[in-house]
């Protein structure tokens, strides 16, 4: 038994980190997922904690109507989707490729678009569904060389807010979360004379999953997660 009013989950950009430990955390709740990336051979740490294996190129609308319509088929019509694909490029403005950039910027903005669509297709006749964005501290400030990966989550925030007005009164919990700094992973640990000055991304996880235990009474469409050594 689990205390997540939520049946199913599909988490789109998957990986090792965040993904990876939502996965976990889902599935030790007894929730199905469905996990989808490019390259879904990266997927099969997950798929061994339990998850179904999907993939997906985030920035066609195409593949990720055919993602939601298999999902639909495999466990459910999703009752949890998550966004967390993007796309960075860095260089100087004035040398980008803007064939790379559009790339970018397609992944971290419009995937999500067309994933919070499929979604609300979904969930608005059922009246009940979570989506959740990750963003980053892209989304707020823009660094230096880093323009694409700025843009893409500002775009992201953007949806984030706008989606979170449009569909909270039909039931669903739209949220974004802002993971402000560097994820702790195998081949990052953190420095011996800086401990925690990463997010461990479990941690992450569980506040993806505290989310999800809003009442709706008192949702919250935006959180931000940072380490607590960070100087902000």
């Amino acid at each position: 038994m689990t205390d997540i009013p939520y049946r199913n989950g599909l988490i789109i950009g998957a990986g090792p980190g965040i993904s990876g430990s939502l996965t976990r955390l889902l599935r030790a709740a007894g929730i199905p997922v469905v996990v989808a990336a490019r390259q879904v051979d990266r997927l099969a740490p997950l798929v061994e904690a339990g998850a179904v294996a999907l993939p997906v190129d985030a920035s066609d609308a195409g593949q990720v109507e055919r993602l939601f319509a298999e999902t639909e088929a495999r466990i459910g019509a999703p009752e949890i989707v998550i966004y967390n694909a993007s796309g960075r490029v860095r260089g100087p403005i004035a040398e980008l490729d803007p064939a790379e950039v559009e790339r970018a910027v397609a992944v971290s903005a419009l995937g999500a678009f067309y994933t919070v669509q499929q979604a609300a297709k979904r969930m608005v006749p059922a009246g009940k569904g979570a989506i959740l964005l990750t963003g980053a501290t892209a989304g707020v400030k823009g660094f230096a060389l880093s323009a694409p990966f700025a843009m893409g989550k500002f775009a992201l925030r953007g949806l984030a807010q706008s989606a979170a007005r449009e569909l909270s009164p039909q039931g669903i919990h739209v949220a974004h979360v802002v993971v402000d700094g560097g994820v702790r992973a195998a081949h990052r640990p953190d420095p011996a004379d800086r401990p925690d000055s990463t997010l461990d991304p479990d941690a992450v996880a569980q506040c993806y999953l505290d989310l999800l235990r809003q009442h709706r009474s008192a949702w919250s469409w935006e959180i931000e997660v940072r380490p607590w050594v960070e100087k902000f």
